[in-house]
């Protein structure tokens, strides 16, 4: 059984998901055996709608990995949108541009290489949406920098927030990096409270929380 939704439950959802494509899917398979942390499809497309509902022209991403999770926002970008998506390892940034080539999506997607504690400072706003999947250290230390970001009703997207249920006190037996569970339990404190931010959790696969800029 899923720790945190059940699997037979997950396998609907997944039968349900009809806004896949070759690329993705074949991304998908190829790491299967690599086990990158990379977004499930099923975050994918809740990605995807969310970019499309805040009409979303320009996104900056933390953490690309090889391009997977950027292929879904990308893909929900008018022409002349952009994707800003920073990567500190540079092999996995090369990855991603070619699965970015792949989908046909070079034109929209900038991959940043580098440390993104520096690169946000020299990034210009305001973007529409941030999605954060770096670093889990990152993710305090990030968060007023990405609200800054944010366009007044602009979104704040967090993957992995749940983390296997290991924030929840007892809840279950399952052993993950303690200071990331640490980091992860702060955050979510953090951006609950955050003055100029309501958010909430959608508890599918990993955890994702789904923050809104104030007016």
């Amino acid at each position: 059984m899923g720790v945190i939704v059940p699997d037979a439950v997950e396998r609907y959802l997944a039968g349900l998901n009809r806004a896949s494509d070759a690329v993705l899917d074949g991304i998908a398979r190829e790491n299967e055996a690599r086990r990158l942390p990379l977004v499930d499809a099923e975050v994918g497309v809740l990605l995807r709608v969310l970019a499309m509902s805040a009409g979303a022209t320009r996104i900056l991403e933390i953490g690309t990995a090889i391009g997977y999770s950027g292929i879904w926002l990308a893909g929900a970008l008018p022409a002349g949108g952009m994707l800003f998506t920073m990567e500190m390892d540079p092999e996995r940034a090369r990855e991603a541009r070619e699965n970015f080539a792949r989908a046909g999506l070079t034109d929209r997607v900038n991959v940043i290489v580098g440390d993104a504690q520096r690169m946000v400072a020299k990034v210009s706003g305001p973007f529409d949406l941030v999605f954060q999947d770096g670093a889990k250290s990152l993710y305090t230390p990030l968060l007023d920098r990405l609200v800054a970001l944010l366009r007044p009703g602009g979104l704040l997207v967090t993957d992995n927030v749940l983390w296997d249920g290991t924030v929840v006190p007892g809840f279950t037996d399952h052993v993950k990096n303690g200071h990331d569970t640490r980091a992860i339990a702060e955050y979510n404190e953090r951006v609950a409270s955050h003055p100029q931010l309501t958010t909430s959790v959608v508890p599918l696969r990993d955890g994702v929380s789904i923050s809104v800029k104030k007016m």
